[in-house]
């Protein structure tokens, strides 16, 4: 199991075929193969040694992808950037992943400049834009222009291929670390599952640095689909891309979806050619699967469900169990079965598998499961043990092994398919003058999924202003991370007998009626 193989294997097999579309260039998969190997050379030329990491901040683009495979086969462990960070995030990811190369393109050369100035592990900045390149960066079109092909470096199995980072619990993001087998082994059962063939054409519309999105690349050069890319995702550009690309897969988070239904260009759009469309990464609410079905009723419907952790698949729920009536109809709540990588239990505090259709915690063993956390050895023995990894997701398995999210053991709120920890959230508002006590916790929201909504209790003679403190917030963390609404209480937050805030209680009155409140 190596990341290369795909690659390696579709460029022999259909050279001349149309590989790599983005919106000024077209490469097939013998150009993209070259370019891959030829930006491997250009990186050792910078001093790139095995194991190295290389930091990559951008949008969507063809060069994304060069750039996962270019690492790969300079032997390389690409580090993908979220690019809703702030700077602090950056810094600190940079600094605790040692990475020594960092790419950016056109909108981030500037922050690309000032993480390069504040992390002392940078060596070399490559400009991956359209631009003139910076100052005191490399072109990363004359490092691939300039460099000879090199050689594969072949890693594979446990080899490690990236580190990619998540929310963390304890105020900054945590590096999940990947091995070849892990993403290699996810990407076969996502392409296998949604059935990608050398005749599909993926459009990539949700970030490429997040596990979903990459594992989406990885599955389509894996099983020879022709990529196509738009640089963000916007429901005009998405629809126009569709069109111009004639695409037929894609993979969108709910709110992504959400927020097409309620694009006027959805109704004009021609979306014939979209067979397949994949969610996952955070709730999706049965109104707005119901009104995507009705609405793009030649689209099938595919839901993945899965974490960082899992590289990320870990069960699939197919088209034909997106139906309303019928003997299949009940399983639309579900996440799906378990993928053919993995084992899926239901466990209990004590971790003993509990009776089908009783709650417990979901944890995953297989082929597709991380090595730990970089440099966290205390959270990776909480949540990798004995060959598992424990999801924090509490859940029930049905009789036929379809597994339903019942709610989260982990503190961790998911909005637009951005995790989001509540104790983050809590720490940064907690800066804030005057505050007693604060919890966060998640609300429904029509939009996002799920919002990031905070309590707070003030000192005694303070009066806080809720704008004011998600300003605060706004200087030190990321602005999907933020509350977006923030209410003062009088009285103490709930609390167990030891001491804990009970969190159930404040969100309960939230979610009444809502029974499908976790993706």
């Amino acid at each position: 199991m190596y990341m290369t193989q795909g690659l390696r294997r579709v460029a022999k097999l259909t050279p001349d075929a149309t590989a790599l579309i983005s919106v000024n260039r077209r490469f097939t998969w013998a150009q993209f193969l070259d370019r891959v190997a030829r930006l491997a050379g250009g990186l050792h030329g910078l001093g790139l040694q095995v194991e190295d990491r290389v930091a990559m901040l951008s949008f969507n683009s063809d060069r994304y992808a060069e750039y996962y495979y270019g690492v790969f086969w300079a032997g390389g462990n690409v580090v993908p950037m979220n690019i809703r960070w702030s700077l602090a995030e950056h810094v600190y990811s940079i600094n605790d992943a040692g990475a020594r190369y960092l790419m950016v393109d056109d909108a981030f050369a500037e922050i690309g400049a000032a993480i390069a100035e504040q992390c002392a592990s940078v060596e070399k900045v490559v400009f991956a834009g359209d631009g003139v390149c910076p100052s005191g960066m490399h072109s990363y079109e004359d490092l691939i222009a300039a460099a000879a092909p090199a050689a594969d470096a072949f890693r594979n199995g446990e080899d490690l291929a990236g580190i990619f980072y998540t929310g963390g619990t304890t105020g900054f993001p945590k590096g999940v670390m990947l091995p070849h087998r892990a993403l290699w082994a996810s990407a076969f059962c996502f392409g296998s599952g949604v059935n990608i063939t050398p005749a599909d054409r993926i459009i990539h519309a949700p970030p490429l640095f997040h596990i979903a999105g990459s594992a989406m690349l990885f599955s389509t050069t894996l099983f020879g689909g022709s990529h196509g890319f738009i640089p963000g995702f916007e429901p005009k550009a998405f629809l126009q891309a569709v069109t111009d690309f004639d695409g037929t897969v894609s993979l969108l988070v709910p709110t992504m979806i959400a927020m097409l239904l309620q694009a006027p260009e959805l109704e004009e759009a021609d979306t014939s050619a979209l067979t397949r469309l994949i969610y996952g990464a955070s709730p999706m609410t049965l109104p707005i699967l119901k009104e995507a079905m009705e609405k793009m009723p030649q689209t099938r419907f595919i839901h993945a469900y899965g974490q960082t952790e899992l590289s990320p698949l870990v069960t699939m729920l197919g088209s034909d169990y997106h139906v309303l009536g019928g003997p299949k109809s009940g399983k639309i709540r579900s996440v799906g079965q378990a993928v053919p990588s993995v084992e899926i239990e239901i466990v209990d505090a004590d971790g003993v598998e509990v009776p089908r259709n009783q709650p417990g915690e979901v944890r995953v063993r297989g082929a597709n499961a991380m090595l730990g956390y970089w440099n966290k050895p205390e959270q990776t023995a909480e949540t990798l043990r004995d060959g598992w990894v424990y999801t924090g997701d509490g859940g029930t398995m049905d009789e036929d092994g379809f597994i339903f999210i019942v709610d989260r053991v982990k503190d961790m709120i998911i909005t637009g398919g951005e995790n989001v920890y509540s104790a983050e959230v809590e720490n940064a508002i907690m800066q804030f003058p005057g505050l007693a006590e604060c919890a966060v916790i998640s609300i429904p929201d029509d939009k996002w999924g799920e919002a990031v909504h905070a309590i707070v209790v003030p000192r005694q003679d303070q009066t806080p202003d809720p704008a004011a403190i998600i300003a605060h917030c706004r200087g030190l963390i990321a602005g999907y991370k933020c509350p977006r609404t923030v209410v003062v209480r009088d009285e103490a937050l709930p609390k167990s007998g030891a001491g804990k805030i009970q969190k159930f209680e404040l969100r309960a009155p939230f979610w009444v009626g809502r029974d499908r409140n976790v993706a």
